[in-house]
C-alpha cells in the first residue's frame, strides 16, 4: 500500500465518508485500501445508463462491497440525457447523487480517486490551453461542491500502482472504452505522454514536483485575496474604490474580481478568464453590466458589485454612500 496514501488518510481517522466507486481500477483499488485500513466509508456508485456493461460495473461494485463488509448505495440516471455535453452532464448528476446522499446522512467528506496521472494530464491539458496559475497548478487535495468537503487521496500516487496493486491480489476492475479513445484531448496526452520523459528527459516526478511548487503559490495567492474579499463586502455587497481592483498585478486582478462575482453571485464556479477580462475592460469607465449572476457598477472612482436584481444605489440605509459616512465620522 502506497506510503503516501497512508500519510495522508491518517488525518482522517474515525471520520464518516463516503466513497465514490465507479468499477474502474483507480477507484476499486481506493476502495481496497479503505477496507483495508478499517476506514469508516460508505461506498457511492452511480449508473449513468451509458455504456453496455454499466449494469454489469454495477452489480460488479456492489458484490465487491459485500466481500468488503462496506455498505453500498447505488443511484440510477434516468433523466434524458443531452445530444451535447455529456460528460459533463454526467459528471454534475453523478456529484448531485453523492452529495445529496452526503447531506441527508451527515456525511460531510467525499473521496473521489483521482490519482497522480490524472493530474499531471490535467496540467498538461491546461499548459496546451494557455492557462495561468490556477489552472497550471491543477487539482487540488481538498476541495469543496454543494457544501461537501472533496478529497483525493490518491492524487500523488501513479496509476501503475494502483493497477498492480489490483493484478497482484487477483482484484477485479473495469475499463472504460473512452479512455482510449484519442478523440478526446486527454486521451491523447495519456497516449503520447511518454514522450516528454524518452525525448526531453521530463519526467512525471518533475511534472508533479512542478504542481505542488504551483499549488503552493496558489494557496498563498488564496490566503491574500480572502482577505482583501472580506475587507470590502457586506450584507451581499462589495463596495470599493477603483485603485483597490486595478493596483494589483493583471493576473491577481482577474482573480479578485472573480472571487468578489462567485462570494455575492452564489456560483459555484468564477466566471470564464475571457468574460473576467472583458469586465475588467468596462470597469476601466463608468457601467454598468451583470455576470455571473451578479449587477457590477462603476460610477467615478467607485465599483459596486450585488447580486443580480438588487438595488445598485451606493447609498447606505441611512441615504449617504459609504465615502460620505466616513467623512462625516471623521469630522466628529
Amino acid at each position: 500500500m502506497n506510503q503516501n496514501f497512508l500519510d495522508f488518510i491518517r488525518d482522517f481517522s474515525g471520520v464518516r465518508m463516503a466513497v465514490a466507486v465507479s468499477g474502474g481500477v483507480d477507484s476499486v483499488c481506493l476502495l481496497c485500501w479503505l477496507a483495508a485500513c478499517g476506514a469508516d466509508i460508505v461506498c457511492l456508485h452511480v449508473n449513468h445508463g451509458l455504456r453496455k456493461n454499466a449494469a454489469v460495473e454495477t452489480e460488479y461494485v456492489r458484490d465487491l462491497c459485500n466481500q468488503l463488509n462496506v455498505p453500498c448505495e447505488i443511484f440510477y440516471w434516468t433523466d434524458d440525457k443531452p445530444t451535447t455535453g455529456i460528460e459533463a452532464a454526467a459528471r454534475n448528476a453523478r456529484y448531485k447523487f453523492m452529495t445529496d446522499f452526503c447531506h441527508n446522512n451527515n456525511i460531510s467528506i467525499l473521496l473521489t480517486a483521482h490519482q497522480a496521472d490524472d493530474q499531471i494530464e490535467t496540467f498538461l491539458m491546461n499548459l496546451g490551453r494557455g492557462s495561468g496559475l490556477y489552472g497550471l497548478a491543477a487539482m487540488r487535495r481538498v476541495t469543496w461542491r454543494d457544501g461537501i468537503k472533496i478529497v483525493r487521496p490518491l492524487l500523488y500516487v501513479p496509476r501503475a500502482e494502483l493497477k498492480k496493486y489490483c493484478d497482484d491480489n487477483g482484484i477485479k476492475y473495469f475499463m472504460d472504452e473512452m479512455n482510449s479513445d484519442p478523440h478526446y484531448t486527454r486521451v491523447r496526452i495519456r497516449q503520447n505522454r511518454h514522450l516528454l520523459s524518452e525525448k526531453l528527459g521530463i519526467s512525471d516526478a518533475r511534472i508533479l514536483l512542478a504542481v505542488q511548487n504551483l499549488g503552493r503559490v496558489r494557496d498563498a495567492l488564496d490566503d491574500e485575496i480572502s482577505e482583501m474579499v472580506a475587507s470590502v463586502t457586506n450584507n451581499q455587497r462589495a463596495v470599493f474604490i477603483d485603485s483597490f481592483l486595478f493596483d494589483p498585478a493583471p493576473d491577481i486582478r482577474l482573480k479578485l474580481l472573480g472571487t468578489l462575482i462567485q462570494k455575492i453571485g452564489g456560483d459555484e464556479y468564477q466566471p470564464r478568464l475571457n468574460s473576467l477580462s472583458n469586465a475588467l475592460d468596462k470597469l476601466q469607465h463608468d457601467c454598468k453590466f451583470t455576470l455571473g449572476h451578479c449587477t457590477i457598477r462603476r460610477l467615478g472612482n467607485r465599483i459596486l458589485i450585488v447580486p443580480e436584481g438588487a438595488k445598485t444605489s451606493f447609498r447606505t440605509r441611512h441615504g449617504k454612500s459609504k465615502s460620505e459616512s466616513e467623512k462625516s465620522k471623521q469630522k466628529k
